[in-house]
């Protein structure tokens, strides 16, 4: 029995409690299994109505301040000694001098270096530049960075929220930009400093004890983690597409590296280099820029030397699970801030957002979550229209002034799930995945479809498994270096090339299996697993999947994907999640070399590939697809002694009656197969 299965048969025997089929499932998250609230609350507006129009106006309109103070050259000293820099942004009158009333206190501390926000700071805000500059960076990247949407604001410094009445604080982290030390990544000695630029923030005579917390990307992850440990005075998180467990996200998916973390780090660490020219005489004069240099010189080029000698031998202890890890993920269930999470269904942290949401112990207002139809650095990107959500600056504004200042503007009746679904529109709802959701499990056939001859198999999908035995081979190819793979590990920055927005190319390599036409149009919504019995002419087997979405002219529309290395293919029961009977919905495999199994050549081994959740439309005359790929580079590597282990031989998948291949998803609504 394998160890998915073993799960399913704990559950069935009660391990899990088994509620009715009928009910809206639950989607458990590592061993919490409880039924979700019975009565979801109808269906809400995802522009926010007329609330979201008073936040727009409150941003937009006549500020309490006419002007901002920026100090760029704060120190502060950490309990170690070492000195962070940060840039401080206060309110100011006509003459640009600083209020002495004070103010809420928002922090955001990322190594992408004071002296990058200060340019974009300076681009969008020059007179008559900004509206050129916004128009210009939308136009040239096709929308992949629209600075309407307010996604720079949530990034670096925010004038028209310093002039409403408040404090920002943007802090280096420890390492980088011209902060001194070593850059840790996310680690304890970095948390601990979080929170004691905090505690000095609370302190200062511009703050009046409360503090926010907010930021895009690094900056929220580091957010969630400080708010992990609950410092006094935190009184509203604003996170921006953060993470729950980077090692499943990006970092090692399923045992396989990405190529997206060498290219982050050298561009961090290449950053870290830059000194800050705004302060770079002064700091000369007063030694800060010698000792930068000492703390640069200790680690030139963190962790680049760590990750590719893991790449090559496959050896370094970080390359796979680890307490180096674990003491970097945050911890959710503490948080007591109200938080606000972003994210997107293809964005590098795509699984963390919803798994975040359902974590968070906060009642339904204190907790909010947007996800789009997006990457990483699109974030934002159509937000104020007439059936979107208001722009990101006008939500984080809202936000702040109802936990921070206690305003009673509605925002905690805004969602509390806003989701822009695949293949539809924008909906606000209590719950994710939807209300009426419901298990379906569909196998993998040799009856072919019909739609896939251009890949290396055509199969079917249906409600029942295979009749007859066959079985379906490809190998690994660089096919992924055409497809949407690619732009999910780039944060979306190929997102305007046409060739990449279909499966198609990709699918020459792939083993296929497409469903009937829908009869009428069903949602997917929440975890998928796709299960998989193979064989393998090598010691080890890279396996990676796509869920996609085939129109009827033949155009494959990736809806989510997954991959999982064979030696990683145990599952800890107690930390997946499966649905109300059992069926295992999102397998949590434990990347640790203790969990690796044995992967013998030629002999039959099941495996369950976790799929990032989605929410998704298939409409009427849509099939739903299951492609199977051996490998998907870049977005999925391996390590060299890994990738020699395979022998670049075939991998197979097997088709049966009694051991059969199959996809478990959640349809809301019936696709007549």
């Amino acid at each position: 029995m394998t160890s998915s299965q073993s799960g399913r048969a704990n559950a069935r025997l009660g391990r899990f409690p088994l509620w009715d089929r009928h009910r809206s499932l639950p989607t458990p998250v590592r061993g919490e299994h409880h039924p979700r609230v019975d009565h979801a609350l109808p269906l809400g507006d995802p522009t926010g109505g007329a609330d979201a129009r008073a936040w727009r106006e409150a941003v937009d309109g006549r500020l309490t301040y006419p002007r901002v103070h920026i100090d760029r050259n704060v120190d502060i000293r950490m309990s170690d000694g070492v000195r962070l820099r940060a840039t401080v942004v206060r309110p100011a009158e006509r003459d640009g001098e600083p209020v002495t009333t004070p103010y809420p206190a928002i922090l955001n501390i990322n190594p992408y270096n004071r002296a990058v926000v200060d340019a974009i700071d300076e681009a969008t805000h020059a007179p008559f530049l900004g509206p050129v500059v916004n128009t210009a960076t939308k136009t040239l990247t096709g929308s992949t960075i629209d600075p309407t949407g307010g996604i720079l604001e949530g990034f670096g410094i925010n004038r028209r929220l310093v002039r409403s009445g408040y404090v920002q604080v943007i802090v280096d982290v420890r390492g980088t930009g011209t902060s001194h030390g070593v850059w840790q990544i996310m680690g304890a000695r970095e948390q601990q400093d979080s929170v004691e630029v905090l505690a000095w923030a609370r302190e200062q005579d511009w703050c009046d004890g409360e503090l926010g917390m907010g930021g895009w990307s690094y900056s929220a992850i580091n957010s969630l983690q400080a708010a992990g440990h609950n410092p006094p005075g935190l009184g509203a998180v604003f996170a921006i597409e953060g993470s729950e467990d980077i090692v499943r996200d990006i970092y090692i998916t399923g045992g396989l590296p990405s190529v997206f973390i060498p290219i982050w780090l050298g561009a961090v660490n290449a950053l870290k280099w830059l000194y800050n020219p705004r302060t770079l005489l002064r700091d000369t004069v007063n030694g800060n820029t010698f000792r930068w240099l000492l703390s640069r010189l200790g680690s030139p080029a963190t962790e680049l030397g760590s990750v590719a000698s893991g790449v090559v031998t496959g050896r370094d202890p970080r390359v796979n699970d680890n307490p180096y890890f674990t003491e970097r993920h945050a911890r959710i269930e503490s948080i007591a801030a109200p938080t606000f999470l972003f994210g997107g269904w293809h964005d590098l942290f795509g699984r963390s957002t919803p798994r975040t949401f359902s974590r968070l112990n906060l009642p339904a207002g204190q907790k909010q979550m947007v996800i789009t139809d997006g990457y990483h650095f699109d974030m934002g990107a159509g937000f104020g229209g007439s059936q979107s959500p208001p722009r990101i600056d006008v939500l984080q504004r809202a936000w702040y002034d109802k936990w921070l200042k206690g305003i009673d503007n509605g925002v905690d009746g805004y969602g509390p799930v806003t989701l822009k679904q695949q293949g539809g529109g924008w909906s606000a709802g209590e719950s994710f995945p939807r209300q009426g959701a419901r298990t379906a499990r569909l196998y993998a056939t040799p009856v072919a479809s019909g739609t896939a001859a251009h890949a290396k198999y055509d199969g079917g999908l249906a409600p029942f498994p295979a009749r007859q035995r066959a079985s379906a081979s490809t190998r690994l190819d660089l096919r992924g270096m055409v497809s949407p793979d690619l732009t999910q590990v780039l944060a979306g920055l190929t997102k305007t090339l046409p060739f990449l927005d279909d499966a198609g190319a990709q699918e020459r390599g792939a083993i296929s299996f497409t469903s009937p036409p829908a009869a009428v149009p069903v949602q997917l919504s929440g975890a998928i697993n796709v299960h998989l019995v193979t064989q393998c002419e090598g010691d080890e087997a890279i396996w990676t999947v796509t869920v996609n979405d085939v129109a009827p002219d033949g155009t494959s529309r990736v809806l989510s994907g997954g991959a999982l290395l064979a030696s990683n293919r145990a599952v800890d029961p107690a930390r997946s999640e499966y649905d109300v009977d059992g069926e295992l919905l999102s397998a949590f495999h434990p990347l640790t070399w203790s969990a690796k199994q044995k992967v013998p050549p030629g002999e039959t081994i099941e495996l369950d590939v976790d799929v990032v959740p989605t929410d998704a439309l298939l409409d009427e005359g849509h099939r739903l697809r299951i492609d199977v790929y051996a490998g998907s580079v870049p977005r999925y590597l391996a390590t060299l002694p890994d990738l020699a282990r395979t022998r670049l031989g075939k991998q197979t998948v097997l088709l049966s009656p009694d051991q059969p291949s199959y996809v478990s998803l959640q349809f809301v609504g019936d696709p007549g197969w």
